[in-house]
């Protein structure tokens, strides 16, 4: 069978797995806090015997679309948004310290300090925190965290941790959808970190980017399939030919 076949197969895949990174992607454009997924593609040359004609196409470093996403304004006193390039820290479902940029936080029933999604928020010092039963809850720009409870004056709970990664250790996105060092150590607190409260910021995703690279990835998918085919009927040609002739 042609070798056409097989270079023709390495295009296949990458177009199908863009369009798998790009549909989830743009499945997250709702997401508060989402950060666009990035794939990467090289060819490289097939060194074999004979000259180097073909080349397959092979996946690159994969990163992320590091920019923030819209804010939108919910004035509820729970909901934050980070500054800068600072995360939020949070208790991965693995039990590790992993980063995140949703800033829709909640009370459960347990006074624990939540995410949105169910994630446990984690203190300045990495700890779990705890609100008092019947607590009014209120956070700062600082990221403190306040509670009063009826008449008592007003009790500061814990800190949020926040972090901001640095070129040294640059953070990277997990299977779980979270974001953890290249190191997989914890990141410092940022003391410096501001938020905005009352507001969360949405998906980076631009839902219009990622409908015409579907389109255009699903068009080159189409084009290497094509090549596959023809590669099978050259080869179903030759085969003719030669049983002729023997």
């Amino acid at each position: 069978m042609d070798r056409l076949i097989y270079t023709s197969m390495t295009g296949a895949s990458a177009a199908a797995n863009r369009q798998a990174i790009l549909a989830n992607n743009l499945a997250n454009v709702s997401t508060n806090g989402f950060r666009a997924h990035m794939e990467t593609y090289r060819a490289v040359p097939l060194k074999g015997e004979g000259a180097s004609t073909r080349v397959f196409a092979l996946e690159a470093t994969a990163g992320f679309l590091d920019k923030p996403g819209h804010a939108q304004q919910t004035n509820r006193p729970l909901d934050a948004m980070t500054t800068d390039k600072s995360w939020f820290a949070v208790q991965g479902l693995d039990g590790n310290e992993a980063y995140t940029r949703n800033g829709n936080f909640e009370v459960t029933a347990d006074g624990t300090l939540k995410t949105g999604n169910g994630l446990t928020v984690l203190s300045s010092d990495g700890a779990t925190i705890t609100v008092p039963p019947g607590a009014n809850v209120t956070l700062s720009h600082d990221g403190t965290l306040a509670a009063k409870v009826g008449n008592q004056p007003i009790a500061i709970v814990a800190k949020l941790k926040q972090v901001t990664p640095n070129g040294e250790d640059p953070l990277k996105r997990g299977d779980d959808g979270l974001f953890r060092t290249f190191s997989g150590n914890p990141l410092d607190q940022d003391d410096t970190a501001r938020l905005h409260i009352g507001v969360l910021e949405g998906s980076n995703v631009n839902a219009i980017e990622a409908m015409v690279g579907m389109i255009q990835t699903a068009r080159q998918f189409e084009a290497q399939t094509r090549l596959m085919t023809s590669a099978e009927a050259n080869d179903r040609s030759a085969a003719q030919l030669l049983s002729l002739q023997g």
